[in-house]
């Protein structure tokens, strides 16, 4: 018997897909990056089919990829030669949903704006919101420790998982964290696993944090600069003042621009970047008020304040398209650089820089509260590999970010893209720590080798 015969006959049928075109649309991302050619792709249905498969995987010593919805932008989901991906898509089920603890016991493949869409219809929301959120899956979320819009108040996937249900690389299940706010008991197993990209275990159920609705709706802004680098003194003003925004978003005049060309907004000649603006404080009229005050006097040259949800909507949806207008235009190399918000106008004049150096096209969104820049360098369709005028762009743009005591990635996780870079930021300690810990989970290395570390 083969060895896929034996994983085809541990699984219901339908479970294991064989045929090289199905499989091959399983195998990406949504990276320019080229997959291998996987041996097969299990469609997990329950967590006994995970199990099965890395007892299988263990025995035969075959690599395995684990996939949410391919929603990725660091090439962390595509699979190489001989791999066996395993789609937790169809684990789509909310276990259960606990107003009174505010909390919800979620499948890692269920969407993540169907989890807040239920949490809502309790009077809570759960927080996180990644761009993607209509797409993305909790499981995905959850291996790269994602981030989102409301970020900037609410925290990143991290700061709402509680605990977790892992299948590690033998099959063995392993239940980490609690139910409860808080608690010390043994180390963080929870915590190391969120943004581990698949590579210690798979994860097969979480337990996150909910939080109430806000009250009242949100008051919502919009402002444009003649300059990126204004917008982003802005941002430290705002930031430093105590504002506390609910969201904080940044686009510059390229990102607009590909908006504009796909949808037309109406963009105007003068503005060069846009931030927009929300708080959900119980005063976010007079919170909305001041950001629009500090704008102004950080070079803005327009500020309009709304609390009307149709705008609201309508800005936020601007927000949420940019990166599909950035398809449009071309492959895409996106990067996703972090630094201490004081030093966002420097990064922002660093990225600039970088893409007038190397004549490469750059559009740049950023989370900006959090100081998280989102610098997308794009080159010609069906190009396999950026030219090297790009790399050389990322090169500087990702040297300049470490320098300003930044990270290479806030949320979009190592994947296979930044592995060119890690040295630079972690030292040859924390490396041999990473593998120690790899070791320990995954002595095989069958899960999602090559990535992250």
């Amino acid at each position: 018997m083969r060895p896929i015969d034996a994983l085809v006959s541990s699984l219901p049928d339908g479970r294991v897909v064989t045929d090289p075109d199905v499989i091959d649309s399983y195998a990406r991302d949504r990276t320019f990056v080229e997959p291998g050619k996987p041996l097969a792709a299990v469609l997990a249905g329950s967590r006994d089919d995970v199990v099965a498969t890395l007892r299988w995987a263990s025995e035969h010593r075959v690599p395995v990829v684990p996939r949410g919805a391919g929603t990725g932008l660091a090439g962390g989901a595509t699979a190489g030669d001989g791999a066996v991906i395993l789609s937790l898509a169809r684990m789509d089920q909310i276990r259960e949903l606990a107003p009174a603890d505010e909390i919800a016991v979620a499948e890692p493949g269920v969407i993540t704006a169907d989890l807040d869409r239920a949490a809502r219809e309790h009077g809570l929301m759960y927080a996180p919101d990644p761009s993607s959120y209509e797409i993305s899956t909790i499981g995905g979320n959850l291996a790269t420790n994602a981030g989102g819009l409301r970020c900037v108040k609410y925290g990143v996937t991290r700061d709402s998982a509680l605990g977790l249900e892992v299948v590690l690389a033998d099959g063995r299940i392993l239940n980490t964290g609690r139910r409860t706010m808080k608690g010390v008991t043994g180390y963080d197993l929870t915590g190391l696993f969120v943004g581990s990209e698949g590579t210690l275990g798979v994860i097969t159920a979480a337990t996150v944090r909910l939080r109430p609705v806000p009250a009242a709706a949100p008051a919502t802004f919009a402002a444009e600069f003649g300059s990126l680098r204004d917008a982003g003194a802005a941002v430290s003003a705002i930031m430093a003042a105590g504002c506390q925004p609910s969201l904080m978003e940044l686009l510059d005049r390229a990102t607009l621009e590909a908006i504009d060309d796909w949808r037309n907004i109406g963009l105007e000649a003068g503005t060069m970047a846009m931030l927009i603006g929300q708080s959900d404080a119980s005063d976010g009229q007079a919170a909305a008020a001041r950001m629009e005050r500090l704008c102004l006097d950080n070079g803005a040259t327009f500020v309009a304040v709304s609390s009307s949800p149709q705008e609201t909507e309508e800005l936020i949806g601007l927000r949420r398209m940019a990166y599909q207008a950035k398809e449009r235009l071309g492959a895409c190399l996106v990067e996703d650089v972090c630094v201490p918000r004081s030093v966002l106008p420097d990064m922002i004049g660093a990225i600039e820089a970088a893409a007038a150096r190397h004549g490469v096209r750059i559009c740049t969104v950023a989370h900006a509260g959090d100081g998280n820049l989102h610098p997308v360098f794009v080159f010609e369709h069906g190009t396999s590999e950026p030219p090297p005028e790009v790399w050389a762009a990322a090169d500087e743009v990702f040297t300049r970010a470490l320098e300003l005591g930044g990270t290479l990635t806030g949320e979009h996780g190592v994947g296979v893209l930044k592995r060119r870079w890690l040295a630079l930021e972690t030292g040859p300690v924390a490396r041999e720590v990473q593998h120690g810990i790899k070791a320990v989970f995954d002595p095989l290395n069958i899960l999602n080798p090559g990535k992250a570390i």
